[in-house]
């Protein structure tokens, strides 16, 4: 299992605190620093079951800089979606854990901790 965080967030810190208190096994990657790959974010994207634009934080500054809200969501930009990811790892949302049963969970509340850690 991988979280996928940034440490300055209260809801990453939230999922660090269940997981510790629950005896998960996982890896942390700080992923402002580690900054996935778009064959990564395609990844956990089909791991998620999630199009780009549903993990994209569009009230960032970048993603306002980038015109993001205008940019069209289909198959067509997909590919254009992922590089702004992999461009501007600010944008992606978190905390992301990858589950040990090959899926992923956008892990805002304890309950989707909780859900990742069943599976």
């Amino acid at each position: 299992m991988e979280i996928w965080i940034n440490p300055a967030c209260s809801k990453c810190r939230s999922a660090l605190t269940v997981l510790d208190a629950e005896g998960a096994d996982y890896t942390v990657r700080r992923y402002l620093e580690d900054v996935p790959s778009p064959e990564e974010i395609r990844e956990v994207l089909e791991r998620l079951g999630l199009e780009p634009w549903d993990i994209t934080r569009t009230q960032e500054a970048a993603a306002k800089e980038l015109g993001l809200k205008e940019w069209p969501k289909d198959a067509e930009h997909r590919d254009r979606w992922v590089e702004a990811l992999a461009a501007h790892p600010k944008l992606i949302q978190r905390p992301i854990i990858t589950a040990d049963d090959g899926t992923a969970v956008v892990a805002r509340s304890e309950e989707a901790v909780r859900d990742a850690l069943s599976r």
